[in-house]
């Protein structure tokens, strides 16, 4: 308890001379009047002279030039000191015999005790905001003055040389030993004592002025890991105050929040007669409903209940029995830190200290009894706070473990559900724990509804196994009411049935579809059992949060179940679809055998060497033979032993892999882009050293395959509709659909020309297909050849270099695609009006679709303007491109020279048809475009 330190004699009631052993000590205390602060010993942070926010001497020491009144003012001030303070002296029992305190021999041993005792002060812990006692100072000041609770110490307990023996005689009524040990039992000798006891000097140390109560003490000292149980701690507490009052008879109740906001008592301590304090058995059933009504008046008004003579007070109705039973009744709230009600207590019968006979409870009475309450109330919330936060790490340890269990890969759907529920039960001791999932076809109206599953685990003493009960056959032994009741409530259900033989608790919760909110199986656990016995005992709030968590884990469970199910099902399908595909794509056994047997022509005979080749009226069966021809000149098929069945099968699917009703970007088109690019590599050995033989068989795998399946649209069109290939890919989605339909061919069984290469090889070459055939979308061609222009400047180029190959690949991509600019003509104006027809119908699709106008070019309004469109194309697109390449390789000069022709023939194509407009009257000005072989000349 802390000492108060004055060295001025003002700090003296008036009145009171200061003693000899007082001078002596302020003498020998360095001959200097020091202020010290106040010590605190014992309780560590119980008894800790707290500042309270009241405070308004907060900041000087304590005890600094006060006088009397004004120590009692600071008191009265600081209420959090003041309850530690008299909570020391308001111990009634045992204590009469302890040890004096040590007293310091000289003036350096007293300062060493003074300066060890600030050091102790300044080092110990402050309390939380759940340890506040502001609220109990006024409750307290009644000690400091009542005869019947003082313990007089004569001076020579004290002694001349105490360090608190120059106090003023009030204060120095409380004797106090700070560093004797505390006694864990308040009063050892109450059990043997056949009369009442009376806090006397003699045996009033257990909660009057000696020694601070024992049973705070111990309480406190031994942490919360020593209090035990709930009902341990409130049961001592009960007794301890009952034995301290005298009190015959005593109970106590804690306050249970129900599911609707409507507060209960929940008896914790059943009436209880205190050793021989009572005579007359009180704890009978008759008197149980008045100590009830007791209770409950006491938890409504929130305010403490004495009836010094119950006969009396009309509020409570009793029979005659009752009233010659229960004379008198001291009931009192228990509250937290914050105010709330959490209990109740009850004291009945309080014995008179003479005679034995039954007096009222004194005002006293209840303020001891209230503080006890309320040390027990703050120890409670921290209990609670305690006990929450262990149940909230063992929670998060549950989450964790569950978490676990689902991020795996189990073998079924059953066996993850079993190990999740497993994992709850050892933190909810349930014996049994049950998911019912209801089949697809059952809805929730009377008894329509039917579990198709149903996992079932009983907890064992080495832990759970499981049983899985599957159709109704297997229902018998699994009582399926408690889910149904759950499924048409969609809430959680908690209940307990207690019947003469034995107890059954029970709680369910609904597990629901994240999405749909539609409840999709249901979660129950069955028989709590207790820790200390295998009795059953009801679920708490904290099962029903684990319940709540497996619930929510089971329906990510579930979910997962029916995604993975799904997913199975579309891969299967996938996979059937693709058997179709190949199927179908597939050429038949007799075309294949036809090519195979067939003499394939020469490239002369077929013209493929010559970049004005034309596919125009030749045969399928001659075009499938043209594009072996282009592989066994080239090699490949020698160079990686390619089977000739094989490349036969593969070329003949590759043609039916392209659609027939697309005007323009059908097989014809691939075979003339595929011929570009195989006249570009033979025209000259520079691109045969430039690029690799897998290169080169990527190149012309790429050309022949990169516009397999086309729609006829283009890209912009297949984003606008939200056509299944635009959510696959996003970007390019035509060139990607082309790619995997690549390589699903290179694939198919019997098409496989890739199979002779090794694993490096082959990755290496698909990965240089895709390269190519991406590339042949215009907006990676615009995004590209800026950097490609530049390196055509140049007047030399290494191609060492992977990168500017790549460059190299995709370009010679893009000119072959756009060859048909560079035929004679009469094919470049057939392919135009191919191109117009396409994309025509892409423009009615759009008006019909989206309401919207298309460009130009898909305008069919705008059909008169196709001359002028052809000339933007050629100077935009085309021209520069071919120019470029006709610089790098002279070889390919007839790309550049076949362009020239043909912006000429267009541009003389407009201007007699603008001649023809303005004889009509019907001028259309036409933008001037500049003389492409001036502009040659001048950059010339």
């Amino acid at each position: 308890m802390p000492c108060l330190h004055s060295k001025t004699p003002e700090t003296m009631e008036p009145g009171t001379p200061a003693s000899p052993a007082t001078a002596g000590a302020e003498r020998s205390f360095c001959g200097e009047t020091v202020t010290e602060p106040p010590m605190v010993r014992g309780m560590g942070w119980f008894f800790s002279p707290l500042w309270s926010p009241r405070s308004k001497t907060r900041g000087g020491r304590f005890g600094d030039g006060l006088k009397s009144d004004q120590v009692e003012a600071w008191l009265d001030d600081h209420s959090d000191f003041t309850r530690a303070y008299f909570l020391r002296r308001t111990s009634a029992v045992s204590g009469a015999q302890s040890p004096l305190p040590r007293i310091p021999r000289s003036s350096s041993e007293h300062s060493d005790m003074l300066r060890a005792a600030h050091h102790r002060r300044s080092s110990s812990p402050l309390t939380d905001s759940h340890l506040n006692m502001s609220s109990l100072m006024d409750r307290l000041q009644p000690f400091a003055s009542n005869p019947e609770w003082v313990y007089p110490v004569s001076p020579d307990v004290l002694g001349g040389h105490s360090p608190c023996s120059h106090l003023s005689p009030r204060l120095s009524r409380f004797s106090f030993s700070p560093c004797r040990p505390l006694s864990p039992v308040c009063s050892p000798d109450l059990a043997q004592s056949p009369h009442p006891m009376r806090p006397t000097a003699a045996n009033a140390a257990a909660c009057g002025h000696g020694e601070c109560c024992s049973w705070a003490t111990d309480l406190l000292r031994g942490g919360l890991s020593w209090m035990g149980s709930v009902a341990e701690l409130c049961q001592g507490a009960v007794l301890h105050a009952g034995e301290l009052l005298t009190a015959e008879c005593c109970s106590l109740s804690l306050v249970k929040k129900g599911c609707g906001g409507r507060n209960t008592l929940e008896e914790v301590v059943a009436p209880t007669a205190l050793g021989r304090l009572s005579e007359v058995n009180l704890c009978g059933n008759v008197h149980l409903g008045l100590v009830k009504g007791i209770m409950e008046c006491v938890l409504a008004t929130g305010s403490s209940v004495n009836l010094r003579d119950l006969s009396e007070d009309t509020r409570f109705d009793f029979d005659e029995d009752e009233s010659s039973q229960i004379r008198t009744v001291l009931s009192v709230p228990i509250k937290n830190h914050s105010g709330e009600v959490v209990g109740v207590v009850v004291m009945i019968n309080k014995r008179n200290s003479c005679d034995g006979s039954v007096s009222g409870f004194t005002n006293m009475d209840e303020k001891v009894l209230s503080n006890h309450m309320d040390v027990l109330g703050m120890v409670l919330d921290n209990v609670q706070l305690y006990e929450s936060s262990r149940q909230e790490a063992k929670r998060s340890q549950a989450l964790i473990e569950m978490a676990q269990v689902l991020s795996k890969e189990h073998r079924s759907f059953e066996v993850l559900l079993s190990k999740m529920a497993a994992t709850i039960m050892p933190f909810t001791h349930a014996q049994y724990c049950t998911i019912f999932i209801p089949s697809e076809k059952s809805s929730v109206v009377e008894d329509q509804v039917s579990f198709s599953r149903v996992i079932h685990l009983e907890c064992e003493e080495l832990g759970s196994t499981c049983q899985i009960y599957r159709r109704e056959r297997d229902f018998r032994d699994v009582d399926p009411s408690y889910a149904f009741q759950t499924m048409v409530s969609t809430k959680i259900l908690n209940i307990s049935e207690i019947s003469e033989e034995s107890m059954k608790s029970v709680i369910c919760c609904p597990v629901r579809n994240e999405r749909s909110e539609n409840v999709i199986a249901v979660c129950q656990l069955t028989n709590k059992r207790s820790r200390d016995s295998d009795e059953v005992e009801a679920f708490n709030r904290y099962d029903e949060r684990l319940l709540e968590d497996l619930a929510v884990y089971c329906g990510l469970a579930l979910q997962y179940a029916q995604a993975v199910q799904i997913t199975e099902e579309r891969r299967a399908s996938i996979e059937v679809t693709e058997e179709v595909l190949a199927y179908h794509i597939t050429a038949a056994e007799q075309e294949i055998q036809a090519l195979q047997e067939a003499v394939i022509p020469t490239v002369e005979s077929l013209k493929l060497l010559d970049f004005h080749f034309s596919d125009f009226g030749l045969p399928d069966d001659l075009t499938s033979q043209a594009t072996v021809r282009m592989f066994l000149d080239l090699n490949l098929v020698q160079d990686f032993n390619i089977n000739y069945k094989s490349l036969c099968q593969w070329v003949l699917t590759v043609r039916r892999g392209y659609r027939n009703n697309v005007p323009y970007h059908n097989w014809n088109h691939a075979l003339s882009t595929a011929q570009s690019m195989f006249a570009m590599l033979m025209a000259t050995d520079q691109l045969q050293t430039i690029f690799s033989r897998l290169e080169v068989l990527a190149l012309m795998i790429a050309t022949l395959s990169h516009d397999l399946d086309h729609r006829g649209v283009s890209n912009s069109y297949i984003e606008r509709s939200q056509q299944p290939l635009a959510q696959l890919y996003g970007h390019s989605s035509l060139e990607n659909h082309h790619y995997n339909l690549c390589l699903f061919i290179l694939n198919n069984t019997g098409s496989q020309i890739l199979s002779g290469l090794s694993a490096e090889d082959h990755r290496a070459v698909l990965h240089m297909i895709k390269r190519a055939i991406l590339a042949t979308d215009l907006t990676v061609y615009m995004e590209r050849r800026k950097e490609f222009f530049s390196l055509a400047k140049k007047s030399r180029v290494s191609w060492k270099s992977e990168k500017q190959r790549d460059l190299l690949r995709s370009m010679l991509m893009t000119a072959s695609d756009l060859s048909a600019i560079t035929k004679p003509w009469p094919e470049q104006k057939r392919i135009a009006n191919l191109v117009t027809m396409e994309f025509f119908a892409q423009g009615d699709k759009e008006k019909r679709e989206f309401k919207i106008k298309p460009i130009d070019i898909m305008n069919r309004e705008n059909s008169t303007r196709l001359p002028y469109m052809q000339v933007e194309y050629i100077d935009d697109i085309c021209y520069p491109l071919y120019k470029a390449v006709s610089r790098l390789f002279d070889a390919c000069s007839p790309l550049l020279s076949g362009c020239k022709k043909n912006r000429q023939n267009w541009m003389h194509f407009a201007e007699t048809a603008k001649r023809k407009d303005c004889e009509n009257s019907c001028c259309v000005t036409l933008e001037t475009h500049k003389n492409t072989e001036e502009e040659t000349q001048a950059e010339e």
